[in-house]
């Protein structure tokens, strides 16, 4: 599996989630069991610069694609911009669906998903905050939407 831009060569179960393979094979636990059915999104990564539910992917079927997930937003310690932005306008409480909103608000900037308030919600809405942050995530997404375009296309 290529996680982040590393290979990794782990042996799994064919039934072995993405979710599984990810936080009990890798110790990469940013990625977070929600409600293990593909509902709230907390799960959520690329496949190949794709979102995707990791509850609901096999890892198996990941073999040969780029996995990104939350650990690897950063750059050198640089946080990127959306959590950044996420820091900045207190888009999270609890915490646990922060990984997956970030994952989604990064991927919908790129794919120029955010046009209004509406539309941020609607390409949002596989991802449930539990704490109800929605004006404050919409807020961190606006600002990097509105801000210097060099740093909003960043993965």
């Amino acid at each position: 599996m290529k996680v982040n831009g590393e290979i990794h060569e782990i042996e799994l179960e064919p039934r072995v989630s993405l979710l599984d393979a990810l936080r009990d094979h890798l110790s990469l636990t940013g990625s977070k069991k929600g409600c293990d059915q593909g509902t709230c999104g907390a799960c959520t990564v690329w496949v190949d610069d794709r979102r995707v539910l990791a509850c609901l992917t096999l890892a198996v079927a990941c073999e040969g694609h780029e996995i990104s997930t939350i650990e690897g937003l950063a750059t050198g310690g640089d946080l990127h911009p959306v959590q950044s932005a996420f820091i900045e306008r207190d888009a999270f409480q609890c915490g646990y669906c922060t990984s997956g909103q970030i994952m989604s608000a990064v991927a919908l900037l790129k794919e120029g998903n955010a046009t209004t308030d509406e539309e941020i919600a609607e390409h949002m809405s596989g991802n449930l905050c539990r704490c109800a942050a929605y004006p404050n995530i919409r807020a961190a997404v606006r600002d990097i939407r509105d801000a210097d375009t060099t740093t909003s296309g960043r993965a």
